[in-house]
């Protein structure tokens, strides 16, 4: 779930800073920019892990803050494809159930990855499992705040492609132009034993 990306920035310190810690001032300076913001191919940037390398700072005329080039492993939010994830149902639409997981909400399982066969309740604003066992028919409600186990199936981005060499840490000098699309977002899946409400299988 999370994973840690190698990453390059020029990291631009203003003079009331000088008489701090380069490496402090850094830090800070990283964990500023880039926590808590999604970036195209990288994921969700969570905070730094460590800096792996500073260059020579500059001074350019004309700015009296220094410019320095850094290599650093940032803890990023990306699950694997496959991968299964807890969270909470957040809201139902006839588009699918939204799933929070706390600090990411952005997560979407589609009609067609739910439990066959399920219908969205328009008065109720839930989805709904028909389970048929022993000849009976029960509805099995997907209502929010409950907890659900998914399947991580596909990954979507929607930001501005990132400058960067193939196969080089990434530079995220540039912050992705802002729209109101979300920037990263997982489609899930539960059509299959063992997924869904986790209360469908305690006593399985």
């Amino acid at each position: 779930m999370f994973v840690l990306a190698e990453l390059k920035d020029t990291v631009r310190i203003p003079p009331s800073r000088f008489q701090y810690k380069l490496n402090d001032v850094v830090t800070d300076e990283l964990n500023r920019k880039l926590a808590n913001k999604v970036y195209k191919d990288v994921g969700l940037c969570i905070t730094l892990h460590d800096i792996t390398k500073i260059e020579e700072s500059y001074i350019f005329p004309g700015d009296g803050a220094s410019h320095t080039k850094v290599t650093f492993r940032f803890i990023v939010f990306r699950p694997w494809i496959e991968e299964i994830l807890i969270g909470k149902i957040r809201s139902c639409s006839p588009e699918g159930i939204h799933v929070t997981l706390g600090f990411f909400e952005d997560v979407v399982i589609p009609p067609h990855k739910l439990q066959h066969p399920s219908h969205f309740d328009q008065m109720e604003q839930a989805w709904v499992w028909i389970y048929k066992e022993n000849g009976k028919t029960h509805n099995l409600f997907m209502d929010a705040g409950e907890v659900i186990r998914f399947r991580v199936v596909k990954e979507i981005f929607t930001e501005a492609p990132l400058s960067s060499a193939p196969n080089a840490p990434r530079d995220i000098s540039e912050k992705p132009e802002a729209n109101n699309v979300a920037p990263y977002t997982l489609h899930g899946s539960i059509d299959e034993p063992g997924l869904g409400l986790v209360t469908w299988w305690e006593t399985a």
